[in-house]
């Protein structure tokens, strides 16, 4: 039997990443069984363009390269891109934002640690405002072969072409057939969707199948105790319970909670976007304030905002009160009364 005392092994930062990446694995899986191994070619894409650019950035800065470069803190944010954004998006935007990210929003602040905002939202949030029509490129549920994939990504496939072989995402799908049906008649979120084959029992074809993945390897972080439960259950309760309110207003208007959790990437931005240790909020009540924020910034975008899924406006929304967060969340200095302000005196004066 060991003695006393017991002390808790450092974890390191390597082994956090490695355990994240691992984590990606269900809903990684179920991407590729439903929509084609596209989505492996954009994650081989960004991880080779987020290992370079962070190569690159650490050697003008003088940093020790194989220190860094092995944290897998690059390969975490680039397998972020990677699932964030549609398979079938041409290979240079997947890099351009992958060097964004590297480069940009997380060695321009300082590197791991420093930035302020979530690389691969930053990324993400870039390339929808700036590339709409080619952040919309996503696989029917109808598999495509892997070459024709493979043609589409590189630019050997014709344009005119595509819309054949792409469909919505069940978010644009609910947008969409809402706006055409309201210019006639009335129309209420079941009919809209009835007949709309991107949308399966639940939410999308498929998408509920990556969705659940994605909890599987969530709930496995938190009993790793890599993340708390703190963020994914006060961003998710936030989003269902919004949901659920306006649906049972207004059923013709406003889609059930089960589609918004598994309509889109809720479940992924819970356990692996809105847990982000760097740009989320640290302090035990900062991260129930930091995550309900961003769950109803989400559903507001999703509602009623031009982009379909608002995740990632939300969570850079959110960065932005990070530090006021923290600030007046600070738990309670032991010996002390709440509110205590520090007066620079000895209280044994």
């Amino acid at each position: 039997m060991s003695n006393s005392p017991y002390l808790l092994k450092a974890t390191s930062v390597q082994s956090v990443m490695l355990r994240v990446l691992l984590a990606l694995l269900p809903g990684l899986s179920a991407y590729v069984w439903f929509f084609g191994a596209a989505i492996v070619v954009q994650i081989v894409l960004a991880s080779l363009t987020a290992r370079a650019a962070e190569a690159l950035v650490l050697y003008l800065r003088g940093k020790p390269l194989a220190l860094f470069l092995t944290d897998g803190s690059a390969l975490v944010t680039a397998w972020l891109i990677a699932l964030s954004f549609p398979p079938l998006a041409p290979w240079w935007l997947v890099v351009l934002a992958t060097l964004i990210a590297i480069i940009v929003a997380k060695h321009l602040y300082g590197g791991l640690g420093q930035n302020p905002f979530n690389p691969a939202m930053v990324a993400f949030a870039l390339m929808i405002v700036a590339y709409p029509q080619f952040m919309s490129r996503w696989p029917g549920i109808d598999a495509i072969d892997f070459a024709t994939q493979w043609d589409i990504i590189f630019g050997l496939h014709a344009n005119q072409a595509l819309d054949a072989l792409t469909m919505a995402t069940p978010l644009d799908a609910l947008r969409t057939a809402l706006h055409s049906a309201s210019t006639t008649t009335p129309a209420t979120v079941a009919s809209a969707l009835a007949n709309n084959p991107a949308i399966g029992h639940i939410a999308g074809r498929g998408w509920e199948w990556i969705a659940a993945g994605h909890l599987v390897g969530g709930l496995w972080l938190v009993q790793q105790r890599i993340i708390t439960w703190h963020l994914p259950t006060a961003f998710l309760a936030t989003l269902l319970l919004l949901a659920g309110l306006a649906n049972a207003i207004n059923p013709n208007e406003f889609a059930g909670p089960l589609f918004h959790l598994f309509g889109g990437g809720a479940i992924l931005a819970a356990f692996f976007i809105v847990t982000d240790p760097v740009s989320a909020a640290t302090t035990p009540y900062g991260k129930l304030i930091f995550a309900v924020g961003v769950g109803l910034l989400t559903w507001v975008i999703r509602s009623f905002g031009a982009y379909p899924d608002g995740i990632a406006f939300a969570v850079l929304l959110m960065n932005i009160a990070v530090p006021l967060i923290d600030m007046t969340t600070q738990p309670r200095i032991f010996g002390h009364k709440r509110g205590h302000k520090k007066t620079g005196k000895n209280h044994h004066e």
